[in-house]
């Protein structure tokens, strides 16, 4: 099995890596408000800021 004589920087991985991308950005369902928002990412609803469907910081301005 062949091994690397070298370290590969993470800017040369990187560079390699940089055409595997998402198309488009992946929706999710909240189970607790109904809403669509993309995954991994906080959300408002009606001024209250929630994260995986559980509510982070109620009353809180979006902007």
């Amino acid at each position: 099995m062949a091994h690397p004589k070298r370290k590969i920087s993470k800017t040369r991985r990187d560079k390699r890596r940089t055409h595997y991308k998402a198309d488009f950005p992946q929706l999710s369902t909240c189970p607790t408000t109904g809403t669509v928002h993309v995954y991994h990412r906080a959300y408002y609803v009606d001024g209250d800021l929630y994260y995986k469907g559980k509510l982070v910081v109620e009353g809180a301005r979006a902007e």
